[in-house]
């Protein structure tokens, strides 16, 4: 299992799949499947049983949500140009208080800049 570079909250865009060229924000991270959850992106109906809240209403029926797909189908919005782009990780390495430290940053690799 390859390291996730997508977190939660990063603005993707779609590669492959029904929904091609949609872009939206990440909602979730599934490691274990390598899977994504992107806000508005792979919309299926779902079948709800039937059922009472404590209030009384009844609820169930048709829902249409998310699904979740595949990491290699979405690519991380570069920030500067909107454009997908792929991730390198810049690594620093700062002396502070005689113990050295290391700080890694998401770099988009079409403008060089920091992905926040």
């Amino acid at each position: 299992m390859a390291k996730t570079k997508i977190k939660k909250g990063d603005t993707v865009q779609v590669l492959a799949g029904a929904s091609k060229g949609t872009t939206g924000k990440v909602i979730a991270v599934y490691r274990d499947t390598d899977r994504v959850l992107v806000e508005g992106v792979n919309r299926v109906t779902r079948h709800v049983k039937a059922g009472q809240t404590s209030r009384g209403s009844n609820t169930g029926g048709l829902v249409v949500q998310e699904s979740p797909i595949h990491v290699s189908n979405v690519a991380i919005v570069d920030p500067s140009d909107k454009k997908p782009t792929r991730i390198k990780t810049r690594v620093e390495t700062v002396e502070r208080d005689g113990k050295t430290r290391t700080s890694r940053t998401r770099v988009g690799v079409r403008s060089g800049k920091d992905l926040s």
